[in-house]
This record gives C-alpha cells, sequence and structure tokens, in this order.
C-alpha cells in the first residue's frame, strides 16, 4: 500500500492534534483532583462529544445533501470494537492509570509503545514499508521518550497503586492500536468524520452502564464550573477536532509516519504540568524533547 509523504498542512494539524491530546492528561488529572471518578469524566466526556458529534453531522447532512450519514448494516459490529478499544475500555483504564500513577507515565505509555505496535502491525498489514532512516527516527525517538520519563516522573516509593496504575496503563497500547489500524481500513470505505462520530457516539453509550453501576452518573448534577470547563475542553478539541485529525492525516500518510508524532506529547504534557499543576521542568525533560523531535524529523522529512 503506497502512502504520500506527509505535507506541512499534515504536520500543522499533527502538532494541534498533540497539543490537544498531551495537554489532555493534565486536564484529566485536574478534573479528578476535583472529585470526579475516572469512569465519570470518560463518560461525560464521551456522551458531551457524541452530542456534539451529532449536531456536526447533521449540519453536514444540510449543506451536503449526498453526505450519507448511515452505515451498512453489516459494519455496526467493526464500529461496535472500535467504540469499545478506542473510546469505552480505553479511556477507563488510561484515566484509572492516570489516578492511580500518574499522568505523565500514562502519557509516557500510551505514546511510546501504541507508535511501536502501530508501526510493526501495519507494516505486515498494510505492507508499509520502514527505511533505515525512520527505524532510526523510531529508536531516537523511543530513547528520548526514556529519557522524558527520568525527568517528568514522580518519586514513587513502595506504592502498589502505583505499580498497579502503571501495569494496567500496558493495555492501552494494544488497544490503541486495534483502534487504529481497524478504523483506518473502514476509514477506506466511509468518510472519516462519519466513522468517527459513530464511534464516539457509540463509545459514550458504551461508557454509560459503567457509570450507572458506580453510581457516578448523577454526580452530573453537582459538577463545578472547573469540571464543567474540563468535560467541554476534553469534549470538544480532544474528542471532535482530534479524533478527526487522526484518521484524516491517518489515511493521508499511513500509520507508522502518523503514530510517530505520539513521541512529542509526553513533552507537551510535561510543559503544560509546569504550567497549570506547578512542575518543575529540568535538563533531562528539555534534552528528552529534543531527541523526540529528532526523531519525528527523521520518520516524516521527504526523501531528497
Amino acid at each position: 500500500m503506497s502512502v504520500r509523504a506527509i505535507g506541512k498542512a499534515d504536520v500543522f494539524l499533527m502538532s494541534c492534534l498533540i497539543v490537544f491530546w498531551g495537554s489532555s492528561f493534565v486536564v484529566v488529572k485536574e478534573a479528578m483532583r476535583e472529585g470526579l471518578t475516572p469512569v465519570a469524566v470518560a463518560t461525560f466526556r464521551f456522551l458531551t462529544a457524541g452530542v456534539l458529534f451529532l449536531v456536526a453531522l447533521l449540519l453536514a447532512k444540510s449543506r451536503r445533501r449526498n453526505f450519507k450519514v448511515l452505515v451498512e448494516r453489516r459494519d455496526l459490529p467493526t464500529l461496535l470494537v472500535l467504540a469499545l478499544t478506542g473510546i469505552t475500555f480505553f479511556f477507563i483504564i488510561q484515566y484509572t492509570g492516570i489516578q492511580m500513577a500518574s499522568a505523565s507515565v500514562a502519557a509516557i505509555v500510551v505514546c511510546l509503545l501504541s507508535p511501536i505496535l502501530i508501526s510493526v502491525l501495519s507494516a505486515r498489514i498494510f505492507k508499509e514499508r520502514l527505511v533505515k532512516r525512520q527505524i532510526l527516527g523510531i529508536g531516537i525517538a523511543a530513547a528520548g521518550t526514556f529519557v522524558v520519563i527520568a525527568g517528568s516522573s514522580p518519586s514513587i516509593q513502595g506504592s502498589r497503586d502505583f505499580l498497579f496504575g502503571t501495569l494496567i496503563l500496558l493495555l492501552t497500547p494494544l488497544l490503541w492500536a486495534t483502534y487504529s489500524l481497524l478504523g483506518k481500513k473502514l476509514m477506506e470505505k466511509y468518510d472519516a468524520f462519519l466513522v468517527v462520530a459513530y464511534v464516539n457516539m457509540l463509545g459514550g453509550l458504551c461508557l454509560l452502564p459503567f457509570s450507572l453501576a458506580e453510581n457516578s452518573f448523577y454526580g452530573i448534577l453537582s459538577m463545578n464550573q472547573y469540571e464543567w470547563l474540563a468535560i467541554l475542553y476534553l469534549s470538544f478539541t480532544c474528542s471532535l477536532m482530534g479524533y478527526y485529525i487522526w484518521f484524516y492525516v491517518l489515511k493521508k500518510v499511513g500509520a507508522a509516519v502518523t503514530s510517530t508524532f505520539l513521541f512529542a506529547e509526553p513533552l507537551i504534557t510535561a510543559m503544560f504540568a509546569v504550567t497549570f499543576v506547578g512542575e518543575k521542568l529540568n535538563l533531562l525533560i528539555v534534552a528528552g524533547g529534543l531527541l523526540i523531535f529528532s526523531g519525528v524529523y527523521l520518520v516524516t522529512k521527504k526523501k531528497p
């Protein structure tokens, strides 16, 4: 399968995306400090996002009469799998990991292991080839991510919650790789925005039983303004805009190249943590950031 080289517009979109997703780890951490549970944050985020996607679909249909808003019945099981792997289970696990471990560890696990899994699986499934320069870039970016870990991870001694949170976070790369590659295949058949909309709406609905089971859903009636601002930020930028950008660029330039941008997310998370949480930005984080962006450059630059 051939994919074109990444252009300036794609780089700009992916840069916006990693800012949205990188900052989201800190936003989620703050929302949980306000009293929301991981399941509640995920449920409120994606139920809100589902409404936004529904409105967007209706607007798209009103402007373009030939815009299809329905999918074939045989594709509904695939959409359900996408909703469960990319939304419901993924974010329950990720937000629980953020609560038990830390935002930085969650960003590291998702951003380091997901691109590696996606690159390997896409090479086998979609026949995408990685040249030596790209392999070197992935290695440099991975090394940079480990340096960021050393500079930004909290000092934890003997914490069972931290250990368990880190272990369950290891499930997120597998879920994300499944979601991304299966989603790209469906993207070849339907409009990218349509698929993303269905996944977010279904994912939000699938989260509802978990929220009702832990009796956190009714907390929506007592949320304060900061919790609502967090939910709206996550819903609009990270869901509505973020997922469309991800699949839009993924379809154009390939999974291996697109996923490499995720290496920059830990740096973005660290920057937001410094600004809003008061963490200190040390030389290790700066050095790791330089390595990450060097690796991204090697993977994404055009051939001479």
